[in-house]
């Protein structure tokens, strides 16, 4: 083998995910079609995967703690800057779009959050008779 050619089979290797790939590769630059499926497959799995941190039930909780104390007074990144903990924003995006599509929270045309969650006030609604959907 040349350097040229193990230099450009490294370049076109370095998305493989296993070394006996790597080692077959080298040794038999014939299977480069199969090989390079496999690299595709491998690609597209790895688009699927949007989230980097789950949160956990902890910090969801603290999050909504946090909108409840400053609903209306602040946006996104200034929330994001009042919790309590450091959090990932992703993690913090991701806790919101939750509670959003849950019914908790209203993001307004400014931007700022708003706290909507309130069951005793539903509870008091419900025993005044008042017939819901």
């Amino acid at each position: 083998m040349t350097f040229g050619r193990i230099s450009s089979e490294k370049l076109q290797i370095g998305r493989l995910n296993d070394e006996a790939q790597l080692v077959n590769r080298i040794k038999s630059p014939r299977k480069s079609k199969s090989l390079n499926i496999s690299c595709y497959i491998y690609l597209y799995k790895m688009k699927q995967t949007t989230i980097l941190h789950s949160p956990t039930l902890e910090s969801v909780i603290m999050v909504e703690k946090t909108i409840q104390k400053h609903s209306q007074e602040f946006g996104k990144y200034q929330l994001w800057k009042k919790l309590p903990k450091k959090m990932m924003y992703q993690t913090f995006q991701v806790i919101l779009t939750y509670l959003e599509n849950s019914g908790k929270i209203l993001i307004d045309k400014e931007g700022c959050l708003i706290w909507t969650y309130d069951p005793e006030g539903i509870k008091k609604l419900i025993s005044k008779g008042i017939k819901l959907r």
